[in-house]
C-alpha cells in the first residue's frame, strides 16, 4: 500500500524552505497531499487558489504531489485523503513547543495519524513566508528565497 503523507500549512506564500521538505519528504513517502489551509481569521496576501497553483509550479507539477485546500481539522483533511502521516517542518527550537502540542492533540484526535517532524536544510533554515513577503513589500531581492514563479506573484502583488 503505498505511504501518504500530508503536509499543511498556509503557505502565502511557498518558500523555498517548504519545497525543500515537499522534495525531501519524497524520499520516503509515495504520495504527498499538500494542504492549503484556508483559515477564516487570516487575511492572506494570496488566495486559495493563487496559493495552491504557486505550490504546484514550485514543485514543477511532481506527479507524486496533489496540492488542495481545506478548511477544518487537519486531521479529518489527512483522513479523507488517506494519509497516515503528518509531516510538520521545524526550523527553530521555538518552533518545537507549539508543534509538540499539536502533534498531541493530533493523535488524539485520530490516533493512527503519526507526525514526523523534518528539518529544513541549513541554505534554506532562515527563511519563513512572512519574512518573503516583507522583502518583497520593500523591493528586496526575493529571488533566491522562492521558486521563479512566486517571486514573480510577489513582484505583481506589490
Amino acid at each position: 500500500m503505498p505511504k501518504t503523507a500530508l503536509y499543511a500549512g498556509s503557505f502565502d506564500p511557498i518558500t523555498n524552505g517548504h519545497s525543500d521538505l515537499i522534495k525531501r519528504s519524497l524520499q520516503f513517502v509515495d504520495r504527498l497531499v499538500v494542504g492549503v489551509a484556508v483559515n477564516v481569521a487570516k487575511q492572506p496576501l494570496f488566495t486559495d487558489d493563487e496559493r495552491v497553483a504557486l505550490i504546484a509550479a514550485a514543485v514543477d507539477h511532481d506527479p507524486r504531489v496533489t496540492v488542495k485546500a481545506f478548511k477544518g481539522l487537519v486531521v479529518d483533511f489527512a483522513k479523507a485523503n488517506n494519509a497516515t502521516v503528518i509531516l510538520r517542518g521545524l526550523r527553530f527550537v521555538a518552533d518545537f513547543e507549539y508543534e509538540y502540542q499539536m502533534a498531541l492533540m493530533n493523535r488524539h484526535l485520530a490516533p493512527q495519524l503519526e507526525t514526523m517532524f523534518m528539518v529544513p536544510s541549513i541554505e534554506v533554515s532562515y527563511i519563513s513566508s512572512s519574512l518573503v513577503r516583507e522583502v518583497a513589500r520593500f523591493g528586496g531581492d526575493i529571488d533566491k528565497l522562492v521558486h521563479p514563479a512566486v517571486a514573480a506573484a510577489l513582484r505583481t502583488k506589490f
